[in-house]
């Protein structure tokens, strides 16, 4: 088992957007990579469309949940989300956010983001998974997208391993198409 620092994920979003799917693809490529994982998901009305978060520690940790300042990424599939969840980032933290990047983050929010040196950045995740025909995917495009900027603790290949091997059979190649496409966003 490799020795590591933690890195600590809080995935966000609404009821039926996938977050534990987005979750699971993470653990199991960083399970597959060595790392020791722990998580725990929080619903609220998940079924109504409400908010569901999941807590991802990959490394030497001793429990499931990311305290309030304590997380390195934020991946949020609601720009609503996104700004909710902020407050469990540390300083220098990153945040990923499925949303307009002409208007994400508020100009209410990012002198805050500034002034404690985080990193954000948006995808407009939800229309290439439409345009790709899978308007449920679009967390896999946000995955994609966050994977061109990290390589750490798993690369985009490894998560596209992932991605091949535990999706269904019928929605494979869909969902390998928007991971990619996501990944491309990073460079346009």
């Amino acid at each position: 088992m490799r020795t590591m620092t933690s890195v600590d994920f809080i995935l966000a979003g609404l009821g039926g957007q996938g977050i534990l799917f987005m979750t699971k693809v993470l653990a199991y490529a960083a399970v597959d990579k060595g790392y020791k994982v722990m998580g725990a998901e929080t619903h609220g009305m998940a079924q109504r469309g409400g908010s569901v978060v999941s807590h991802l520690r990959l490394g030497e940790v001793r429990s499931t949940l990311v305290r309030k300042g304590a997380g390195d990424v934020v991946l949020a599939l609601e720009e609503n989300e996104a700004y909710r969840n902020i407050p469990y980032l540390q300083a220098e933290g990153q945040l990923y956010a499925n949303a307009a990047k002409s208007t994400f983050p508020r100009e209410a929010v990012k002198s805050y983001l500034h002034k404690r040196g985080m990193v954000y950045r948006s995808v407009p995740a939800s229309e290439i998974a439409v345009s790709l025909g899978a308007p449920m995917s679009a967390n896999l495009a946000l995955l994609g997208f966050f994977s061109a900027y990290q390589s750490h603790p798993v690369s985009y290949e490894e998560l596209k391993t992932t991605v091949e091997r535990i999706s269904p059979e019928p929605f494979r190649a869909v969902n390998l198409k928007v991971l990619q496409s996501g990944y491309e966003q990073a460079a346009g």
